[in-house]
Formats: structure tokens, C-alpha cells, sequence
């Protein structure tokens, strides 16, 4: 099923698809914010460090079947697999967007 995405989640998707940290840290802004795991990592250079992290971790993939906007957040849910506990798992995508960047990301389950 292929769902319609902003430009801004879509590029966050496609940046993880490419498991470049420095590809996610430019979907965000300057000041942007990743809640996951229970961590919060502001700023850019925090998210790049997250994300390198994560794909020394874990191979995987993320495919997003289902989107709805409610009190200016973009939910966004996928269908994750691949080497990490728990997979395969069905995450929930939280986006606060500024501008044509990702300005709030909180990840759950």
C-alpha cells in the first residue's frame, strides 16, 4: 500500500533508507529533536550521533502503511523488520514539521 507522505517525512524515510547518519541530521532542523527509547538527542549533531549508533546496531528496514495529522503532529506508522529484539514490530512516527524540515521526531510502539 502506498501512502501519501510531506515532503519532509518522506525525505526523513528515504534518508533512513540510506543508513547515513549525516543524511537523517539533514532532514531535521538546526535545533531539532529525536525522542526514541526513552533518550532525547537535540540538535544535529546529537541526532547524527543517534542514528550512528543505531545502523552500527541494527540492519533493517521500515515501510510506512498508515498517516494521520491531528494538534500539528504527523503520525506516521511502519512496519518495521530486521536484526533488532522484538522484529518484526509495527512503530508508531510522531513528526512536529517546520518549514520543509523535521523539527520533532518521537518514535514508539
Amino acid at each position: 500500500m502506498t501512502i501519501k507522505l510531506t515532503k519532509a517525512i518522506e525525505a526523513y524515510f528515504e534518508a533512513d533508507r540510506t543508513g547515513s547518519p549525516e543524511a537523517i541530521a539533514a532532514t531535521f532542523t538546526e535545533n531539532g529533536i529525536v525522542k526514541d527509547k526513552g533518550l532525547t538527542h537535540r540538535g544535529r549533531d546529537a541526532i547524527r550521533a543517534w542514528m550512528a549508533d543505531e545502523a552500527q546496531q541494527y540492519n533493517y528496514t521500515v515501510e510506512p502503511f498508515f498517516t494521520a495529522t491531528e494538534n500539528g503532529k504527523t503520525q506516521v506508522t511502519a512496519h518495521a523488520a530486521g536484526d533488532f529484539p522484538g522484529s518484526p514490530v509495527d512503530l508508531r512516527f510522531f513528526f512536529v514539521l517546520e518549514s520543509d524540515k523535521v523539527a520533532e521526531l518521537e518514535i514508539t510502539v
